[in-house]
């Protein structure tokens, strides 16, 4: 029985992705923070499937999961390690709050590679054992950046980095590094982003207006999102060995993010950005 351990599994991408190996007869290992998200998750999937409460950003806690995992495992190695635990954020780079910053890089970029670090020598990394598999679930955001978007892009834009220079170390190991790029998904994120968001902060400033009407932004890619199994079945592919590009890109409109990753020059993006949010004051 093949095996794989999922980050972030509390929802979205990580809980469908759970689902679908399971479906497919793989043993998952699942990643929360919460004990209370454990237990859900635990009598929902039930057999094949064990949750695993640890945090990304704090070493200690990954190398408490590897021990855990490597007892489950047995003495075997571990075929796949999806990299998906991650957070989002919105604001401009002229008032974000730097420890905001400072959290998006900590979790989606230094917390991945805090839990590659440990779990490579279950990977096969530097022994004989079976060699696994990365999946670092990048974004579209981690291509092309968005206006009010830069913090997260720019984890994205790193991982990315991060997931070449991996490549291209472990090509002697026989460990292969895949980037999967969601677009905007079908999740909770959509009601977090409202929620989140505070016109407040930016009275008097020049984006005021905009942030007034940024919930019709969040409208409008929350109803273009694809679902979350759409994701799923590409990182299972991946795993399977059924996808052997280094990166995919999974998004509706694919066409658009692919022109505006090789074909658009910046300014004509700069254009376009600055069009679509002219138009949001004035609608």
């Amino acid at each position: 029985m093949k095996s794989v351990l999922i980050t972030g599994v509390s929802s979205g991408i990580g809980f469908a992705s759970a689902r679908y190996f399971l479906e497919q007869g793989y043993q998952v290992f699942g990643s929360v923070r919460k004990s209370k998200d454990a237990i859900r998750l635990e009598n929902e999937f039930k057999d094949r499937f064990t949750t695993i409460v640890f945090d990304i950003t704090d070493r200690e806690s990954v190398e408490k999961a590897f021990s855990q995992i490597a007892a489950h495992l047995n003495g075997k190695g571990l075929d796949v390690l999806v990299n998906n635990a991650g957070i989002s954020g919105s604001a401009p780079m002229a008032y974000i709050d730097i420890k905001d910053f400072e959290k998006q890089l900590n979790v989606n970029v230094l917390g991945v590679l805090n839990v590659i670090q440990v779990f490579l020598p279950l990977l096969g990394f530097a022994n004989k054992k079976a060699k696994g598999q990365i999946i670092n679930i990048s974004s579209g955001a981690g291509r092309v950046t968005r206006p009010f978007m830069g913090s997260y892009s720019a984890s994205k834009h790193a991982l990315e980095a991060m997931s070449d220079a991996l490549r291209r170390e472990l090509i002697s190991e026989r460990i292969r590094v895949t980037v999967v790029e969601p677009g905007p998904i079908k999740s909770e994120i959509w009601s977090k982003a409202r929620n989140g968001g505070d016109p407040e902060k930016y009275v008097n400033t020049p984006y005021e207006n905009i942030y007034k009407k940024m919930d019709k932004v969040i409208d409008s890619m929350e109803s273009n999102a694809l679902a979350a199994e759409e994701v799923a079945k590409v990182i299972y592919q991946v795993a399977e060995g059924k996808r052997r590009n280094t990166r995919y890109l999974v998004a509706p409109k694919k066409w658009m993010f692919w022109l505006a990753i090789h074909l658009f020059p910046d300014k004509l993006l700069d254009r376009l950005f600055e069009k679509q949010f002219v138009r949001l004051v004035r609608g």
